[in-house]
C-alpha cells in the first residue's frame, strides 16, 4: 500500500491544496494530510485544531484521505506513519528552489523517504494561504480561493 504524507500549515487550506490532494488521491492508496501544529518559522492565526477541523470538512469526500496534526520533524512523522513518500506542491520557480533544499535535508535525515511533486491546476497556481489571509484581513472576498466553510470561518474570525 502506497501512503503519501502531504505536510503543510494549511493556514488556511485553499482550493489549490484541495486540487492537489484530489488528484493525488487517485495516485496513492492513502494520503495523510499532515497539519503542522506549530511552525517556528511562520505565525499562525488559526489554531492547529481549527486547521485540522477545516481540512477534514473540506476533504471529507475523499475516502482515502485523512488529516492529522504533528509537532515533530517531518521525517519523524512520516516514519511514525510507516509511509515512505512526502507529497509536495509546486506553484512557482521560487517554490522549486525552496522545495529542492527541503528534499536534500530530508534525504540526509532519512534516505528511505522519497519526495513527489505535483503542480496545482493552472487556474489555481496563484493561490497562496498567505495571500488569502491578507485579503481576508481587509474584509475582501476569498470565496474564489477557499472552500465555503473556510471562507465562513475566516469571515467570523472563527480560528
Amino acid at each position: 500500500m502506497k501512503t503519501a504524507v502531504y505536510p503543510g500549515t494549511f493556514n488556511p487550506i485553499t482550493n489549490g491544496h484541495t486540487d492537489l490532494i484530489e488528484r493525488a488521491s487517485g495516485l496513492f492508496d492513502h494520503i495523510i494530510v499532515g497539519v503542522v501544529g506549530s511552525n517556528r518559522q511562520k505565525s499562525s492565526a488559526m489554531s492547529s485544531v481549527r486547521r485540522v477541523e477545516l481540512a477534514q470538512r473540506v476533504l471529507q469526500h475523499l475516502p482515502n484521505v485523512e488529516v492529522q496534526s504533528f509537532d515533530t520533524l517531518l521525517v519523524d512523522f512520516v516514519h511514525q506513519l510507516g509511509a515512505k513518500i512526502i507529497l509536495r506542491g509546486l506553484r512557482t520557480v521560487a517554490d522549486f528552489e525552496y522545495e529542492f533544499q527541503l528534499v536534500g535535508m530530508n534525504r540526509v535525515l532519512d534516505p528511505t523517504i522519497e519526495t513527489v511533486f505535483l503542480a496545482p491546476a493552472e487556474h489555481l497556481s496563484y493561490i497562496s494561504s498567505t495571500l488569502v489571509r491578507e485579503i481576508s484581513s481587509y474584509g475582501g472576498d476569498i470565496s474564489n480561493f477557499v472552500h465555503p466553510e473556510v471562507a465562513a470561518a475566516m469571515a467570523k474570525n472563527a480560528y
